[in-house]
């Protein structure tokens, strides 16, 4: 691993740590929800509409810990998600990656108003499996454009934060140094004339921002502005919603990013989940990148955040 990578998570980890070593638990507030999806699809060889046999399962986690003492605070969330489809029939079957992500953010908050607080914070963005686009490799594979920390993106911030109540934030950095990571040139490609969708593995082009023969591309002077909301809309419905806008002030091109999870609880063990991502990075991609899942499960909630009068 990258000494760059390990020094910055270290200094996540081991700060965390130590806070937590001398946190009395009873400020703690936590949250977890967890589940699993699966949908499934069979047809007879000899079904007249067509179709092809599909079992899709994934797995979801969205999980936060919240402490508060006097004027201090310590928010940590952690969002995950995997998902595989399995479409076909025998050795004709193919594996396909429906869902992938890995959110985590921290941050640490000093009340100076009633609704005011400063804050600094760290977020880390990554996937957990190889990501591909598929046949548009030359000669009819599957291009390998991601894998875990190909790409990561890590995040500090220094600035304002306005809390109005307990379940949204909006938070304002004008210094927030953003790091991005690509460990393995395998990601990295070029198509095989200009503008074309076909593509070819090349170590030598750049790929999200970093530079060929580099692992990290590192930003220090940019703008970061987070709007956060995590608010339970019914007994049974939670929505969790996140909003990430970073501006590099050299090239004052801001990268997007949304992130909306509602959760419907159908009864005590089964839940309806719908995800939405919507991206836009002009280093990834000129264009809006979006993906939406959708699915009914198995869905475990578990809380101990206290009820607001």
């Amino acid at each position: 691993m990258n000494k760059k990578v390990l020094f910055a998570l270290l200094f996540i980890v081991s700060g965390g740590v130590a806070f937590a070593q001398t946190a009395d638990t009873s400020y703690w507030q936590k949250s977890f929800s967890g589940g699993v999806n699966f949908n499934q699809a069979q047809f007879s060889t000899n079904w007249a509409g067509g179709g092809v046999n599909s079992i899709a399962l994934g797995g979801l986690v969205n999980a936060r810990a919240l402490y508060q003492k006097e004027k201090w605070s310590w928010d940590n969330v952690a969002d995950l998600q995997l998902g595989y489809v399995r479409q076909g029939r025998g050795d004709a079957a193919v594996l396909r990656k429906a869902a992938d992500q890995i959110f985590i953010n921290s941050v640490v908050g000093y009340k100076i108003a009633p609704k005011w607080d400063l804050f600094m914070s760290g977020t880390f963005n990554s996937f957990f499996a190889q990501g591909f686009r598929y046949g548009e490799r030359q000669g009819g594979g599957d291009l390998l454009v991601s894998k875990f920390l190909s790409p990561a993106f890590l995040t500090f911030a220094w600035g304002v934060a306005y809390k109005p109540n307990d379940w949204f934030a909006l938070r304002m950095a004008p210094f927030a140094p953003r790091f991005t990571f690509v460990m393995d040139d395998a990601v990295r490609n070029r198509p095989v004339t200009p503008g074309a969708n076909v593509f070819v593995p090349d170590p030598t082009q750049r790929a999200y921002g970093v530079e060929p023969g580099s692992t990290v591309r590192t930003e220090w002077l940019a703008f970061q502005l987070q709007a956060e909301a995590n608010k339970n809309l019914t007994e049974n419905i939670k929505l969790t919603a996140r909003y990430q806008m970073f501006l590099n002030y050299e090239t004052l091109d801001p990268d997007h990013r949304l992130d909306v999870v509602i959760a419907a609880k159908i009864n005590k063990y089964l839940s309806t989940t719908f995800g939405l991502t919507s991206i836009y990075d002009s280093d990834i991609s000129t264009r809006l990148q979006n993906q939406q899942t959708l699915g009914v499960g198995f869905l475990y909630n578990a809380t101990t955040f206290r009820e607001k009068k």
